[in-house]
């Protein structure tokens, strides 16, 4: 069945989705790791792929920027298309000086200010967790590849853009164990919990909001190459 959001039919999304935020790194993964690529999902650009990766069926979909976006693609994901893992691979900032741009965050768990759960189900928590079986494959993806991951406690964030002072801001985030900021995986753990489904987040940092260091929109499209490859190993059996 199509949704409101999403144009695809029964069958043709896999069983599990890697979803980053950026439709457009959905389409590149799409064009540059997976076999037989089809698109099917254009619904407002937020583009969506079914292909192959090793032989076995797989899906990548953008989620959009922030919970309410992907809060709706990930519950219909859930829900409609009996999807049954989301792995969400995207960007993160660092809130610690330990943490260098392209080193990749394995969410043990989220921490998050935002009322989705709330609304969404009167889930009142403000720490939701990843899934652990599915973290283990994520970590011994990693191992196999050759790439080192951090692993801890991220903070998923409404605002970008904030009128708080940032080094006063992320003092109260390192409090609560946080190490890095997203604006995503909060939502999805929770539709993750309410559905009975699996949900993990890998995260590259693209920027050290201490250090000041950055990355361009470009290499945040194309140069995740390492979390991409981890995503797809870990999506499969």
């Amino acid at each position: 069945m199509s949704t409101t959001h999403n144009e695809a039919k029964n069958g043709d999304i896999a069983k599990t989705v890697l979803m980053p935020g950026d439709p457009l790194r959905a389409k590149y993964i799409a064009e540059n790791f997976l076999d037989q690529a089809v698109l099917f999902n254009t619904v407002r650009n937020m583009f969506g792929y079914t292909g192959f990766y090793k032989g076995q069926k797989i899906s990548v979909m953008g989620s959009g920027m922030g919970m309410p976006s992907i809060g709706i693609y990930s519950y219909e994901l859930y829900n409609f298309y009996d999807v049954d893992t989301i792995i969400r691979i995207g960007s993160a900032g660092a809130y610690v000086k330990e943490l260098n741009i392209y080193d990749l965050v394995l969410a043990e768990s989220a921490w998050s200010e935002s009322t989705y759960a709330l609304v969404q189900n009167g889930c009142g928590e403000s720490v939701l967790y990843s899934d652990s079986a599915l973290n283990t494959r994520v970590e011994t993806a990693a191992k196999t590849l050759g790439y080192r991951l951090e692993k801890g406690r991220i903070h998923s964030s409404d605002v970008f853009y904030r009128e708080q002072k940032i080094n006063d801001a992320i003092a109260g985030y390192q409090n609560q164990g946080c190490i890095c900021v997203e604006m995503e995986s909060f939502a999805l753990f929770h539709n993750a919990n309410i559905t009975g489904k699996k949900a993990a987040c890998l995260l590259t940092i693209s920027n050290n909001i201490l250090t000041q260091e950055e990355t361009s929109p470009k290499e945040r499209e194309q140069s995740f190459g390492r979390m991409m490859e981890i995503g797809l190993e870990a999506g499969i059996d």
